[in-house]
């Protein structure tokens, strides 16, 4: 898929900001059986925008099962009053990074459109009808929802995000160091995030270390709602079976469960794995149903932190949520942002390393397959 540079599409009769008629619908606006597939989302889409004439220079940054994620510098010359879906915050900070000359990149989502209809589709809908209105500092939200009818795609603007935590325990096997304060800070954004969910009744569901990420700032935040559930918090029990073995709670394999205590579950899982640079049970196909597995080097860690990976395996009944784990000492001694931003200079030096070292064992090999 080639995206990038702007696109200006021929005017729709209609369609000029200045014109006094009213707006046009998908129907109007996309052909045929693109605007049938893209009705159920009209209420999240920037109907007017054509997202190439916004958002210039896209580069893949990640690639995932519903589409690629690129960042996108927003054009200097872009009408930003016209970006009427913009939540307020959002649109005044460009405002006034576009008055001060600041070059500004965001994340652009592209997930395809297909005359068939998708699943991926049915599955960002209800996302959004999760999170709408849904604000918080460790909440990875969307800015907007475009349709370009260039590549019959969804173009789904986003904050840019540095790494997720995922790659940075994979980085630990190359000799990169999570200290406990380090891991206990991302464990207080990544709490804070569910106890905001909580005070929304939403369990997340899908809590794991692909779906933590990290900005520049250092700030980590909650990302992917695909498996989100909106419970009653008198009757918070569900039936279906989600996440991944090595985060899941035990008891989504018994079913039913109380969705609003599972997710606590998993951040323990991911703590573990932050503190072993693997998953729990990663080689297990039976996990227990209590307790971790035993930590390599469990003396490297505090009283507190193993008291905290204890209470996030309790019983459901018993395991304490997001508020109350917010009081543990543990996670109450975490390091500063700038901790956390000079590890993700550290994540780019060794990553730097790592192709270097490649790029040498590439060239001895072929140096080998010469002199035989």
């Amino acid at each position: 898929m080639t995206l990038g540079g702007p696109f200006t599409a021929p005017p729709i009769p209609g369609s000029s900001p200045f014109s006094s008629v009213t707006p046009i619908t998908p129907s109007q606006r996309y052909r045929g059986w693109l605007s049938e597939i893209v009705k159920p989302l009209e209420e999240f889409i920037d109907e007017p925008i054509d997202p190439r004439d916004y958002y210039l220079d896209l580069t893949e940054v990640a690639e995932g099962e519903s589409g690629s994620v690129y960042a996108a510098r927003i054009s200097d010359n872009a009408n930003l009053a016209r970006l009427s879906k913009l939540p307020p915050l959002i649109k005044a900070r460009d405002v006034e990074g576009q008055a001060n000359g600041e070059a500004m990149l965001v994340a652009i989502k592209t997930v395809p459109i297909l005359p068939s209809g998708s699943a991926k589709l049915d599955e960002l809908r209800k996302e959004l009808n999760m999170i709408r209105g849904i604000m918080h500092g460790n909440i990875l939200g969307m800015h907007a929802l475009y349709v370009d009818s260039v590549e019959d795609s969804l173009w789904i603007r986003m904050e840019l995000m540095e790494r997720s935590l995922a790659d940075v325990v994979v980085l630990c096997e190359e000799g990169l160091v999570l200290q406990e304060r380090v891991i206990a800070r991302f464990t207080h954004d990544t709490l804070e995030a569910l106890q905001f969910l909580r005070t929304h009744n939403i369990a997340h569901r899908d809590i794991r270390s692909d779906n933590l990420l990290l900005n520049s700032q250092g700030i980590l935040k909650l990302t992917d709602f695909s498996n989100a559930v909106k419970v009653s918090p008198n009757s918070p029990i569900v039936h279906d079976t989600v996440g991944i073995l090595y985060w899941q709670a035990p008891e989504v394999r018994a079913g039913p469960y109380n969705a609003l205590k599972i997710d606590i579950w998993s951040v323990g899982a991911t703590v573990w794995e932050l503190a072993q640079a693997a998953p729990p049970f990663a080689d297990s196909t039976d996990p227990p149903t209590d307790r971790w597995p035993k930590l390599n080097k469990p003396e490297i860690f505090s009283p507190a932190f193993h008291e905290f990976l204890r209470l996030c395996s309790e019983p459901a009944l018993s395991r304490p949520d997001a508020q109350e784990l917010l009081k543990n000492s543990f996670v109450n001694n975490t390091c500063g942002r700038p901790v956390v931003r000079q590890l993700l200079q550290q994540c780019t030096a060794v990553e730097k390393l790592v192709s270097q070292r490649q790029e040498l064992e590439e060239e001895d090999e072929q140096a080998t397959l010469m002199i035989s």
